[in-house]
Order: C-alpha cells, then sequence, then structure tokens
C-alpha cells in the first residue's frame, strides 16, 4: 500500500498521518505537497488536520483551489480512496466529493477532547474490520465540525447508507449529550454513494497505538490496507 499525505500550510496532522502509516503500520507513505500536480501513484490519499491556508473564509475553502487538489478530485471520482480527517473532511465538502458542509460548533468554542463514535456501516472500505454498533474511542480537535445539510438530503444520505460513524456514548447511545459540536443526527462521518471516499471529524490517525490512549483508529488504517490489498491480487 503506498499512500500520499496531502500537506497545505497550515496543515498541523499531516505528520500524525505520516508517522501512523510509516512508524506503526510499516506501509510506504509519500507527502504531497499543495502546489504539486501528481499523486505518484498512491492508492491512498490523505486530507489531513490542521487550518489549511489559515482557514481564511471558512475551514477548506481555498485548500479546495489549490492544484494539488484537482488531482485529488479526479483520483476520488474514478474510484481511488481519499480519506479526509478534521479539516480534510471541510476540503473534501468544499471540493463537492462530499455532500453537505462544516459550520461552526454550536458552542461556540473549539473542542479537543476524546469522543465515542458508533459505527454504522462495514460495508465500506474503511470500517469493512469494524463490527456494526461497535463503539470506537477518537479524538477530536475542531471549532468547525458541525456537520450540516438540508433535510431532504440528509435522508437521502441515510438511507444510502452514508452515514459511516456518529458520535454516541461510551455505551453506545446516540444522544445529545455526547454530541460535541451540535452535528446533525450527530453525524461524525460520512462517504461518497460508492464508498471509497470517506471524511469524519475525528482523528484515527492520533490513536492508533494503546500508549496514545486508544487504539481504535487503527481499525480503520486496517480496514484500508485490507480493501487495497484485495484491490490489488484482483487486478493481478
Amino acid at each position: 500500500m503506498k499512500v500520499g499525505v496531502v500537506t497545505f500550510p497550515g496543515s498541523n496532522c499531516d505528520y500524525d498521518a505520516y508517522a501512523a502509516v510509516q512508524h506503526v503500520m510499516g506501509e510506504d507513505v509519500e507527502f504531497l505537497w499543495h502546489k504539486s500536480t501528481d499523486l505518484l501513484g498512491c492508492d491512498l490519499v490523505i486530507l489531513p488536520g490542521g487550518f489549511s491556508y489559515g482557514d481564511y473564509l471558512r475551514g477548506g475553502a481555498i485548500a479546495r483551489f489549490s492544484p494539488i487538489m484537482e488531482k485529488v478530485i479526479a483520483f476520488g471520482r474514478s474510484g481511488g480512496m481519499v480519506l479526509g480527517i478534521c479539516n480534510g473532511f471541510q476540503i473534501l465538502t468544499e471540493c463537492g466529493l462530499l455532500p453537505g458542509a462544516l459550520m461552526r460548533n454550536s458552542h461556540l468554542r473549539f473542542s479537543c477532547k476524546h469522543v465515542y463514535l458508533k459505527v454504522e456501516q462495514t460495508s465500506n472500505p474503511y470500517t469493512q474490520l469494524c463490527i456494526k454498533g461497535e463503539v470506537l474511542k477518537i479524538p477530536i480537535a475542531h471549532g468547525e465540525g458541525n456537520y450540516y445539510n438540508f433535510d431532504n438530503d440528509i435522508k437521502k444520505l441515510e438511507d444510502a447508507g452514508q452515514v459511516v460513524f456518529r458520535y454516541c456514548d461510551v455505551n453506545g447511545d446516540v444522544n445529545s449529550e455526547a454530541n460535541p459540536n451540535g452535528s446533525i443526527n450527530n453525524i461524525a462521518g460520512i462517504s461518497n454513494k460508492e464508498g471509497n471516499i470517506l471524511g469524519m471529524m475525528p482523528h484515527p490517525e492520533r490513536v492508533v497505538e494503546d500508549i496514545l490512549g486508544s487504539a481504535d483508529g487503527l481499525k480503520i488504517l486496517e480496514s484500508i490496507r485490507a480493501t487495497i490489498a484485495v484491490a490489488k491480487t484482483v487486478s493481478n
């Protein structure tokens, strides 16, 4: 598996993603500079967290115009795997690869803490090694993580099985108390209809070893590795 981690001016989680893939998983990883137009043959592109271009205007609004994004959009639309984490999720909505928008947290404060996620779907490449209904402990760090979409579009997402993660409590109950940002329907992560593109506000790359307080993020990364391995076996 070869992974590309895009670095924008203001990215601050690109090294976390790099370390998780290379040092914990032992896989090949490359940094992809925002001005580049070459994905270097990567099987997975990660848009990391941070504050791309200072989050001027709003999170991801300027980054979506970076030269690299033309290639990322084409890669995603052709079936390539794209994972947007936090600011990366914001960029994916801004460029149209995922529907909806990420607004200011309802309490208008930056939120940085561990939260619990309920796995809603296991049929996509990012959660195939998880159990449906499983609770993952993964941290958040954002000020604009409040997912919004129009009611009819939310219903379409729900009906199509595109809601992959929801905020929940430690017992897996989805309720308002467990919602850290006001996100509609407690949505923490969604995919496109095809399932090859995932956006999530929590940071799986920050919890890949028990010493970090949880290793649950590794389940998502291992699911990706398993998907790519199968795809390569089939293509060969």
